[in-house]
Formats: structure tokens, C-alpha cells, sequence
């Protein structure tokens, strides 16, 4: 099955590869808008600043077809900031619109140290198909509001509770990141394959 990457100048793309590796996954690489309309399935991977994101994806033409397919139901893995770009619009970039797939936004913690760094754990939800409540890596200083609470897979805990995972149909997304959080990670990441392979595009 068609992997594809979704390069648009600042993810974290050798960590994710080098997972997929490990797992023995072919994909590509690429931020051409022609290799995202003939791909089976998206990875979003995520670090960078919510305003730049949306600023190269708007510039290399790809914000209307990645809303293209994932709306068609082309099976979509978004990490960290591949989480937060779904929703309407983030605190950390107020003039920029996110893609909209979800209603509802991003702020940014009021207490603690920013960027949070480490270990949490997972409360899953019922609304769950490939999350184990398990300790995984975050890094981030954003938090997301989805006006539909039913999509939320996972919580997590830092000074309150939060989302920290959606699951919706073909829509799956992590604030934290699968591809350092050894092999708890590693097998999130290879249930999303098995079950991505399962979904219409």
C-alpha cells in the first residue's frame, strides 16, 4: 500500500522513516500536491510552528488537496503538529486557519514548564482502536479543544487533563510522538498500518 510523507519543510521526517524502516514499510517523501492526490495513505509528522506550517502548505498548493483526502476518506496519521493543523485555529498563530476538519482550536498551557518534555500517560478512551494505556513521549507546548469530545482516543495529564489523541473514521492523530516512545510507539505505529490498510480510500 501507497505510503506517503508529508514533507513540508519542518517535520521530524528521519525519526518517522527510520521507524517505518524498522517495520519494513515502503513509503515516500514528498511535498509535490500530485504524489498527495495518488496516495493511499498520509503520515503528517510534527514539529515546527503552527503559522509556518500552514504558511508552506498554502504555498506549495497542498492545503485544499490534503483537506481533499482526507475528507474522501483516505486514511491520515497526524503527529503533534499533524494533530493540532485539523482543528479550526491555534493560539500559537492566530492569524493563520488550520484545515478545518475538525471544529475547535488550539491553546497553549498556562502553567508549568512550556515546552512540557517527557513521559505521560495514556488514559484511553472508548472512542480507541490501536492506543495502549501506556507511558509515551510528548513534546509540546499546545493542547487541543475539539468541540466534539467523542473523537478524543486518549487523555493525558499535565496540571489538568487533555486530549492527546483523536481517532474519527480515517483520521488518527497524536500530540505525542509514536517514533520516540520506543516500543510501545513502534506498535501504535504498526496497528495504524495494519488497520489503514482495512479502510477505503
Amino acid at each position: 500500500m501507497n505510503t506517503t510523507i508529508l514533507d513540508y519543510g519542518a517535520g521530524n521526517l528521519k525519526s518517522i522513516t527510520n521507524l517505518l524502516d524498522v517495520l519494513g514499510e515502503t513509503y515516500t517523501v514528498t511535498d509535490k500536491k500530485e504524489d498527495i492526490l495518488n496516495t493511499q495513505r498520509i503520515i503528517f509528522p510534527g514539529v515546527g510552528h503552527f503559522g509556518q506550517v500552514m504558511e508552506s502548505l498554502n504555498s506549495k498548493g497542498l492545503t485544499e488537496p490534503l483537506i481533499e483526502k482526507i475528507k474522501s476518506g483516505t486514511p491520515f496519521l497526524g503527529i503533534c503538529l499533524g494533530l493540532q493543523i485539523l482543528f479550526d485555529e491555534s493560539a500559537e498563530a492566530p492569524d493563520y486557519k488550520g484545515l478545518g476538519i475538525f471544529p475547535g482550536k488550539v491553546l497553549k498551557f498556562k502553567w508549568g514548564k512550556i515546552p512540557q518534555i517527557g513521559w505521560n500517560k495514556l488514559n484511553t478512551t472508548l472512542n480507541n482502536s490501536i492506543l495502549t494505556d501506556d507511558y509515551v513521549y510528548f513534546v509540546n507546548s499546545y493542547y487541543i479543544i475539539p468541540e466534539d469530545t467523542s473523537i478524543i482516543s486518549a487523555y493525558t495529564d499535565y496540571y489538568f487533563k487533555f486530549g492527546a489523541a483523536i481517532e474519527h473514521n480515517n483520521v488518527f492523530a497524536f500530540q505525542f510522538h509514536p517514533e520516540r516512545s520506543g516500543e510501545v510507539g513502534r506498535n501504535h505505529i504498526k496497528k495504524w498500518l495494519e488497520i489503514s490498510g482495512n479502510i477505503g480510500c
